[in-house]
């Protein structure tokens, strides 16, 4: 879906360099997760993981600025986000670095909102928007995520990493169910008028003749 006075011009291009790096974005997670359960490795795997989920605003920027917006760009910018997240967030919960309660709130939310979204896809091919303070959110828990983690393992600058982190938090996890509301409207409202346009393309009812019988 796109918003009114927002259109922006797409390609249908795959080898994008935007599309490249949510590619190796998305390579790098096996990397992070893999690196973070080690205890011998977590802290090079905290690194990596914030480098990827760091990075999230490289590859829209980049599009946006040489023009290289593209349709599957547009899925998987935010799919990659998505993946970082909940699979670093999994690796850190069982690393025993995150708490579990925090990471529920944020998969539950991930959750639902993909549901519906596909959903929406699949049954009315219509696609919604990634909203502007669901990016902040999503900034603001990519910086609360690896500095709670890092703090809580003890790491140097902990009590610092832990106050960012969890102020971070607080206001991200905010942010982000109220994008979640947001979405939920973007999604009925765009169901609706789906359904509607689909109503205005059917024929109407077969107009009697001037003299037949009522």
């Amino acid at each position: 879906m796109k918003h009114a006075g927002g259109a922006t011009r797409t390609t249908s291009a795959i080898w994008t360099v935007p599309n490249i790096i949510s590619f190796t974005r998305i390579l790098l997670i096996p990397v992070f997760c893999w690196l973070i359960v080690d205890e011998d490795t977590t802290m090079a795997g905290i690194l990596v993981f914030g480098a990827v989920v760091a990075t999230d605003w490289v590859d829209g920027t980049i599009a946006r600025r040489t023009g290289q917006v593209s349709e599957l760009g547009k899925v998987l910018d935010p799919v990659a986000d998505r993946l970082a997240i909940a699979s670093g967030l999994i690796a850190l919960m069982i690393r025993g670095a995150f708490p579990v309660w925090a990471g529920t709130l944020i998969l539950a939310r991930d959750v639902a909102v993909l549901v519906g979204g596909a959903l929406m896809l699949a049954r009315r091919g219509v696609r919604v928007d990634v909203r502007m303070i669901g990016k902040v959110a999503t900034f603001s828990l990519m910086v609360a995520v690896p500095w709670i983690s890092w703090g809580n393992l003890g790491y140097p600058l902990a009590e610092l990493a832990l106050a960012g982190g969890w102020a971070a938090f607080a206001v991200g996890i905010v942010e982000y169910y109220i994008a979640a509301v947001v979405y939920a409207l973007d999604i009925w409202g765009a169901g609706a008028a789906a359904a509607q346009a689909k109503r205005a393309t059917l024929p109407g009812p077969v107009p009697r003749d001037a003299g037949s019988e009522p």
